[in-house]
This record gives C-alpha cells, structure tokens and sequence, in this order.
C-alpha cells in the first residue's frame, strides 16, 4: 500500500480524545488528576487555534459500544472532526453487521477506523486468535483502517497478524508505547522495525512524552524514539497526533508538538506536510469540509 506524499496543507491532529464523565466514567483516569475530568470539543478549540490545526480524528477511549455512536454524532455537526476511530466488539460473529450500522448512523460517514485497547488484554498474542481476525477481516471489508494499541512486548502479534491481513490498512498508535522512562529504546526498537517494514502499516507520532517521566522529561530525552518513528516509516507513513488530552498528564499539547517539531524540523516541506497532514488525510481517507472524500 505505497503512499505518495500528499503536498497537502492541511495541518491534522490524527489522534485526540473527548469524554464525558458525567456520561460514564473513564476508569483509567483514576490517580491522573490532570485528566480526572470532563473535555469537550470546546476545551480543544484553543489548543487547535494556537497549533494552527484545521482538522482532527477523534479516538474512542473505552470498551463500550455505546461512545462511537455519540462520537459519531458530534462529527455530523462539527466540521473540525473529519474522521472518529470507533469500537466493536471485533470477536462477535456478526461484527460485519455492526459496523455498517456505525455507518448508517448520523455522522456514520466520518468512521475512518476502529480500536480496541489490545493492550490491556493479558494474552499477547490476543491478535492472532481466530475469532480477532475474522472481525480484522471485516473492518478491513468495510474499507476501514485498524488501529493499533499496543505495547511492546505485543509487537510480534502485530507483526503476524499485518503480514499476514496484506488486504487491511492498519495504523500504529503511540509507537507501540516505548518505554522511555526506563531507557526501553533497546527492547523497543527491534520489532517496532520489523513491523515498519510491512507496508500497509502507518504509524501516529503521538504519545511519546506520556512514556516518558511525567515531570523531568525533556526534547532531547525523546527527540531519538520521535526521529526513530520517522526514519523506519518515513514521513509518508508517520502521522501527527497530539493525544489530548492524555497528553495533559506531561505537559499538554504545546509540548507533545514541541517534541514533534524538533523531529521534523530538518525535513524537507513535502515531507513535513505529509506528517502535519497529509499521512493522516490519505492514509484515513478523510473527508474534506464538503464531505468529500
């Protein structure tokens, strides 16, 4: 799946989230009290405004099936949203099924992809069962993009399961999670090659600085996992996501794009255009303003 650099202006935020704990609770926020509330879309806007970002993919954060059909319905009214990563259950026999009712939903035109938090299953090698290919089989038949959530040690699944789905469009969440407090580049770097080496996976240069300590990291401590993303993918491949507000819990969205631009920064424009944009435009087959394709 070669993708030439787009040349697209368009700046793109791959990968943020919204909740609303008044709606349900977001477990995993527990002991973070940086992200231990509510954020809309209006929380976001200044952040976009100040990162001159025109448009996002929102990213669902929790295992149920009820948050894409409300994230859905907020792409149908806010043109800011272009493309909403959705859940299913992948391992239900009918997933085919729920997936084109996703799409018949208000704002069901905006479902670019679909994730679930592969890595808080216990099994690493839970992507290659049986029953998880099937439904990986499905996204990919409903023209679908898969992204993945993974850890390190879940990489050699990875691995199998995009050499062996050449037909899915799959994209890598945060790297695959290094971990850079603890100096993982070692561990990390091996397989997180292996897998860039498969063509059709493309990667998100988000999350990186939430890996690393909370409150001493700097741009220089993961300025080298950042230039890695790129030089194993290539900008064609990488996408910029900010991961707000998650990112919140080291530092916010001004420093996750701090990290970024001293990536890019030697680049050459097409190439930075296709990390601020282009990847993700291509890659996720966004809509534009119109809802064009």
């Amino acid at each position: 799946m070669s993708q030439e650099l787009t040349g697209q202006n368009m700046r793109i935020d791959a990968h943020h989230h919204l909740w609303d704990l008044s709606v349900r609770d977001q477990p995993w926020t527990a002991g973070l009290p940086a992200i231990r509330r509510s954020f809309s879309l209006d929380d976001l806007r200044p952040e976009l405004a100040a990162a001159n970002i025109d448009r996002t993919v929102v990213v669902q954060t929790i295992t149920v099936a009820e948050e894409t059909p409300e994230l859905l319905a907020l792409a149908a009214v806010e043109p800011v949203i272009a493309g909403v990563v959705g859940w299913v259950d992948l391992t239900a026999p009918d997933v085919a099924d729920r997936i084109a009712a996703l799409k018949e939903l208000p704002g069901g035109d905006r479902l670019v992809s679909i994730r679930h938090q592969v890595q808080e299953e216990p099994d690493p090698n839970w992507l290659t069962r049986p029953e998880v290919i099937n439904g990986l089989r499905a996204v990919a038949g409903q023209g679908l993009a898969y992204d993945l959530l993974i850890i390190p040690v879940q990489l050699p699944a990875a691995i199998e399961v995009v050499r062996n789905l050449p037909d899915g469009r799959f994209v890598l969440d945060h790297a695959a999670k290094p971990a850079i407090a603890d100096n993982g580049y070692q561990a990390w770097h091996g397989p997180f090659a292996e897998l860039a080496a498969l063509p059709n996976v493309a990667v998100k240069l988000s999350g990186l600085i939430t890996e690393a300590d909370h409150d001493q990291w700097t741009v220089a401590e993961v300025l080298p996992y950042a230039r890695t993303v790129i030089e194993e993918f290539g900008p064609n491949r990488v996408m910029f996501g900010s991961d707000w507000p998650v990112c919140r819990v080291a530092g916010g969205y001004r420093r996750a794009l701090d990290v970024v631009d001293a990536a890019i920064g030697e680049l050459a424009a097409v190439e930075q255009e296709s990390i601020m944009g282009g990847t993700a435009l291509v890659w996720y087959r966004l809509a534009d303003e119109t809802g064009e394709r």
